[in-house]
């Protein structure tokens, strides 16, 4: 699912880069770290954690142990429904506060589904619905580690800047303390205090490297709880699957009739075009076989000719459909067959144990005979070469070319339909394509046996 940082935090790319706004930074990230909005929000965001840690903690506990406790009664099913809903309740407030101080974004999970109306129905509902167990089990795991990461956090940070700064507030000691800065040892006999400027010099030195490393270490205590969030108060895995298959089969669909459009539109302008003008010349000269034999014999020469070109184009329109070839001999006499049409020299080489499923090999060889022609039209290159091969339990296509360079699948090209293609039966299409070339597209496609 998707999970990212929001533009605030952008101006943590590494040194040297440009933050909000375009503002170009001139200390390297390691030493701004501290004084970032990030470093801060990420403190923010553990001082929140201990208090309603504590909040969310009691409520889970106090209601659960209520619930399960009054079981033996009917009163312990609508108490259980109500801290499930009260804990979905803080599952919604933590989504919201790790959006605003983590920049992390978590979707929200798939809602209840009553089979029916009433209190009832939305209590079962809610006691059968897993999102609402993983939601009570975030309250209880989140309160030990907001314990934790609270006290490390604050302890590094106020000892971090109070060492930095102590050079401005040694004086205190002497003038309201009585003694002459911060004891560092002490007994009966003996005291030890930092009061001296080389003593101070080194405090603050030791101070300066706490301050520096604590914001790391305060990213590391948050990127737990980045992680139990986006486990435990996102959508579930089946849910994000169940999504994702069903945006695929929108893009099946769409591609579907597109593609039935296509053939409908190519049958209209060309092969269906052709054989009316057909049916109108062998009309003519029917009508001029009597009268003019050879203005007759020399329309139905043209007819003839006509019926050549409409046979070729119906040829190729189911080529482009579904290759004889394919179905006869494989993607490797396929894919040479596309290759020799090509305006460029490719080299094809196909290192397949055996063949895939009809509908794998069929979107593989679509896939390349597109980005065949794409090379034939755009790329401006000289040579070209197709790689087919499979890892495990994949199908790995690879298309490259020594042209211009420059493609890109996300600018709205054929490249984008191709990779929603791909993505639609769990695919994946790679373009590294640098201005200026050369070309490398991979393509991978889960491998079915025929």
């Amino acid at each position: 699912m998707a999970t990212q940082y929001g533009q605030g935090y952008a101006d943590w790319d590494g040194p040297g880069s440009q933050g909000a706004g375009g503002r170009r930074h001139r200390l390297p990230v390691a030493l701004r770290a501290p004084i970032e909005r990030r470093a801060w929000g990420e403190l923010c965001y553990l001082l929140l954690s201990l208090p309603l840690g504590i909040a969310m903690f009691t409520y889970s506990v106090t209601m659960f142990s209520l619930g399960a406790g009054l079981l033996v009664t009917f009163l312990g099913i609508p108490v259980l429904a109500a801290a499930l809903a009260g804990c979905r309740g803080f599952g919604m407030l933590e989504r919201a506060r790790a959006r605003g101080l983590l920049g992390l974004e978590v979707a929200e999970p798939e809602p209840l589904s009553p089979k029916g109306r009433g209190a009832m129905a939305w209590m079962g509902a809610m006691l059968k619905s897993g999102t609402s167990w993983r939601h009570m089990l975030y309250t209880v795991l989140q309160f030990p580690w907001a314990v934790f990461s609270f006290t490390v956090g604050v302890t590094l940070w106020v000892n971090g800047w109070g060492m930095l700064t102590y050079p401005l507030w040694f004086w205190v000691f002497p003038a309201y303390v009585g003694q002459g800065g911060i004891q560092l040892y002490g007994d009966e006999a003996h005291h030890v205090y930092l009061d001296n400027p080389f003593e101070i010099t080194v405090t603050a030195l030791v101070g300066l490297l706490f301050t520096l490393a604590t914001p790391w270490i305060v990213r590391g205590l948050t990127t737990v709880d980045r992680l139990l969030v986006h486990g435990l108060l996102g959508p579930s895995r089946l849910a994000t699957r169940v999504v994702e298959l069903e945006s695929d089969r929108g893009v099946v669909v769409d591609t579907a009739a597109a593609d039935l459009r296509r053939i409908e539109r190519d049958l209209h302008d060309g092969a269906q075009a052709r054989l009316v003008a057909l049916a109108m010349d062998l009309g003519l000269a029917k009508e001029k076989l009597t009268e003019d034999p050879h203005a007759a014999a020399r329309m139905v020469d043209e007819a003839h000719g006509e019926v050549k070109t409409a046979l070729q184009e119906l040829r190729d329109l189911a080529r482009g459909i579904h290759p004889a070839v394919l179905t006869d001999r494989g993607l490797d006499a396929a894919l040479s067959a596309v290759a020799s049409r090509c305006t460029v020299q490719v080299r094809v080489e196909v290192d397949l144990p055996s063949r895939p499923a009809p509908a794998i090999e069929g979107i593989a060889y679509f896939t390349v005979s597109e980005l065949l022609q794409n090379i034939s039209k755009h790329a401006q290159a000289s040579r070209a070469t197709v790689d087919v091969w499979r890892v495990e339990d994949r199908l790995l296509l690879q298309v490259t070319d020594d042209g211009l360079g420059g493609a890109d699948a996300s600018a709205g090209s054929g490249l984008a339909g191709l990779a929603g293609r791909l993505d639609a039966v769990d695919g994946i299409l790679v373009v590294d394509s640098p201005p200026g070339g050369p070309t490398r597209i991979t393509a991978e496609l889960p491998w079915r046996s025929a």
